[in-house]
């Protein structure tokens, strides 16, 4: 496979990509942890319920967007409610055991806090974090220490991710399959726990009417897994272009408003797709 602009023939597995600079770019605002997940009630660490009520409003357009799904829309395409309690499903996470949960709680709610800050931790000009040899280990009710050994060591102890806090303004990366507070960036902004199932659906795209099955490693492992919604949605409506030779030029531009469709009901109607108003 090769051919076209920057890839010569045998060579697509470098996955070059021609990309001239002067091609001209519209991008959309990124949405950022805050826009997707400001207005879900507050859950501690154990919580076990399966369903609960939304307390507030949809406070942004993706959240208005992903919970939309929970209404009909056959009055005059307004969102109606299809009861005045919608129910939040999924919106528990995993639960931390007493060790890491207290790690967790000793982890500052503020933008780049992490392991890094614990009791004990020093960083050195080389940017890598040691424990502070003045100091006596700190150990937990356990015994076992405050700051892992892991945690000094994960890739050369440069690293910034283990217990690290997400904050409100920042693009979540990746999804993954497991939530593992020792490797990854998971902690909520503002309370002592991981990602919940159903945080961890939106930034996936899928809207909170999908609901996952099994257990909660089960679930968390679905969203990891899924190719990310609207990313889905992008691949078909181009696949669909294409089928009907809808696209005349050499770059296809999705239409305006497609991340977050004021219609939900009709993204799959045959006339928006033939028409191009997906």
């Amino acid at each position: 496979m090769g051919g076209g602009s920057g890839v010569r023939w045998g060579q697509a597995q470098r996955n070059l990509v021609g990309w001239p600079e002067s091609t001209p770019m519209q991008l959309e605002k990124p949405i950022v942890l805050e826009d997707a997940l400001s207005d879900l009630p507050e859950v501690v660490n154990g919580e076990k319920r399966e369903e609960m009520q939304y307390v507030k409003g949809p406070l942004t357009k993706f959240q208005r967007y992903i919970r939309s799904f929970n209404c009909d829309m056959f009055v005059s395409g307004a969102h109606v409610p299809k009861d005045s309690q919608q129910k939040l499903y999924d919106h528990r996470p995993r639960a931390l055991d007493d060790d890491n949960y207290l790690r967790v709680l000793q982890i500052p709610k503020r933008k780049g806090a992490n392991f890094r800050d614990l009791p004990g931790v020093i960083v050195g000009s080389d940017n890598v974090a040691r424990l502070d040899p003045t100091k006596e280990r700190v150990l937990l009710p356990s015994g076992n220490p405050l700051v892992l050994d892991c945690v000094l060591t994960y890739e050369h102890g440069k690293c910034l991710r283990p217990y690290g806090r997400l904050w409100w303004d920042e693009v979540v990366g990746t999804v993954l399959t497991c939530p593992n507070v020792r490797m990854q960036a998971l902690i909520h902004p503002a309370q002592d726990r991981l990602l919940t199932i159903r945080e961890s659906a939106r930034l996936q795209g899928f809207p909170d009417n999908f609901r996952f099955c099994g257990t909660v490693r089960d679930r968390y492992r679905q969203i990891g897994n899924a190719v990310a919604v609207p990313v889905g949605r992008a691949l078909g409506y181009a696949l669909a272009m294409a089928y009907l030779n809808k696209n005349g030029g050499d770059l296809m531009v999705l239409p305006p408003e497609f991340a977050f469709p004021h219609d939900v009901q009709g993204l799959s109607s045959p006339n928006n797709l033939q028409n191009g108003n997906i």
